[in-house]
């Protein structure tokens, strides 16, 4: 439903407090306006540098440095029959004082009777809590595929600026989750610079944009599984999950994966490379940068970020080390006022609930500190752990990184029992950085699994059973160490 078919409901229901969320506030005026015309209901907007006015520019007599005069003047605009929409527009900085809210209130109860309406046009929602009951939100949510497409459409309008097909997909996917004026600002920058509306150019502004909030990065690297050793199981199912198109056309949409592990055995790589594997951007969620100092700020901006990763779909979103990002959920959040637990409990809801096309992957390294809901049925496709490599895996990971540093590929290799991938790697590069053999680079490394050898053998212990192995198929099991036995590599998903 439409901005402006939600507000006609509104006004219809005599709803007459109003709080618009919004940041492309002349586009929400532009929605009303069309609205009004339609109707012919008079619509008069407030800002604090030109006052009231009329869409017609036309002045109402009001002082335009006093916001208290323009809530005020709502009820004397109100005829009793024809209704008069007053925006106020960025009204939430005069929210402080009790004068306004006390001549907000009485606007709303006296507009109920003459059918004017009081409606605040805000990028967030601040009521006090005396206008809680007075006021219904409506979201003005970012353009759709079909929006974004309409404002293509009137900036490349000569001949074979705009692309058709595949193209004109990648470069709606590109501009998914911009605004719009900033999609208009992208597409007539990819005109100058390339002639044409180009994926590259448009993502390389969003990625500034998503960046700018704070809340989300984008990674865009040029990592693919060919990159990643091992993996075979887990690569195969997210692959086919996310590809697969079932022959009577329906869509059946992918939720996303866990993935368990000891540190260094690929989870965040993986991640990575999954993006350009699909073709989909990865967007990382930093849980610790929407933690607010204010009361409720933190929830706010988690649905914030949400919001923006339903608007960026098709996506694959990362949240590394999820046990540390909601520390303090499974155990009430008694030491941040239960502030990890309304966080975390937004984010279940969501995961849970959304209709975007988001592939959702989550990495930890303990599971057990997580609420045993979070890893339940529908909330993820599977459960994988990623145990230290085997023999064939770790010997494909030395080639590769071998080659990625140009280190002689026969040289004397390390004894490598007890070493994950990204031992392996570090071995590689402090070869190739300090200019000795792999054997000498060796010494420079303590394994993790023999550092933390306790926590790594329970962390076994616990997936054995309860998760999916990444490198064969079927349930994993923890019989025997990695370095005596040799893993199967499937080219089939797990049936489970």
């Amino acid at each position: 439903m439409t901005l402006k078919q939600r507000l006609s409901e509104l006004v219809r229901a005599c709803f007459a407090g109003i709080w618009i969320e919004s940041y492309e506030h002349p586009d929400a005026i532009a929605e009303l306006a069309s609205l009004c015309r339609d109707e012919d209901w008079q619509l008069v907007t407030w800002d604090i540098e030109r006052g009231l006015r009329a869409p017609n520019g036309a002045g109402v007599q009001v002082d335009a440095n006093d916001p208290l005069a323009a809530v005020r003047a709502i009820t004397s605009l109100a005829d009793g029959e024809t209704p008069s929409i007053v925006v106020l527009q960025n009204f939430q900085r005069f929210m402080q004082s009790a004068e306004i809210v006390q001549a907000i209130s009485r606007a709303v109860d006296e507009g109920k009777q003459r059918r004017g309406f009081t409606v605040i046009l805000s990028p967030i929602v601040q009521l006090p809590v005396e206008l809680e009951k007075l006021f219904v939100t409506v979201e003005h949510s970012l353009p759709s595929r079909e929006q974004l497409l309409e404002v293509a459409s009137g900036i490349a309008t000569e001949t074979d600026e705009m692309p058709v097909g595949k193209q004109l997909d990648a470069v709606l996917d590109a501009a998914a989750g911009l605004t719009r004026y900033e999609a208009e600002g992208a597409f007539s920058l990819s005109l100058v610079r390339d002639g044409v509306l180009a994926p590259s150019t448009i993502w390389e502004l969003k990625t500034q944009t998503v960046e700018k909030s704070g809340l989300l990065s984008i990674h865009r690297g040029a990592e693919t599984f060919d990159s990643l050793g091992g993996l075979d199981v887990l690569k195969t199912f997210t692959r086919r999950a996310m590809l697969n198109r079932r022959s009577d056309g329906q869509a059946v949409q992918p939720r996303g994966v866990m993935l368990l592990s000891p540190p260094g055995c690929g989870k965040s790589e993986f991640c990575k490379c999954l993006g350009n594997e699909v073709g989909r951007p990865v967007l990382t969620l930093d849980v610790g940068s929407l933690m607010g100092s204010l009361v409720g700020q933190s929830e706010e901006r988690t649905r914030q970020a949400l919001a923006i990763v339903d608007a960026m779909a098709p996506c694959v979103l990362m949240i590394d080390e999820v046990e540390k990002a909601f520390a303090g959920a499974a155990g009430g959040g008694a030491n941040d006022s239960g502030v990890s637990s309304r966080m975390f409990g937004s984010f279940l809801t969501w995961l849970n609930d959304h209709q975007s096309d988001v592939f959702v992957v989550c990495t930890a390294n303990d599971v057990q500190r997580l609420p045993p809901e979070f890893c339940r049925a529908e909330r993820f496709d599977a459960v994988f752990f990623l145990d230290l490599p085997g023999r064939e895996q770790k010997d494909a990971i030395w080639s590769l990184y071998l080659e990625q540093y140009g280190l002689e590929t026969e040289q004397r290799r390390p004894k490598d029992e007890q070493w994950t991938g990204a031992e392996i790697k570090s071995c590689c590069r402090l070869a190739a950085l300090l200019d000795v053999s792999l054997a000498q680079a060796a010494q420079n490394i303590v394994p993790v699994a023999v550092t933390s050898a306790e926590s790594v053998d329970r962390l076994r212990q616990w997936a054995s059973g309860r998760c999916l192995s990444s490198d064969q198929s079927g349930v994993y099991r923890h019989d025997q160490p990695p370095t005596n036995r040799r893993r199967r590599v499937s080219t089939q998903p797990s049936s489970n």
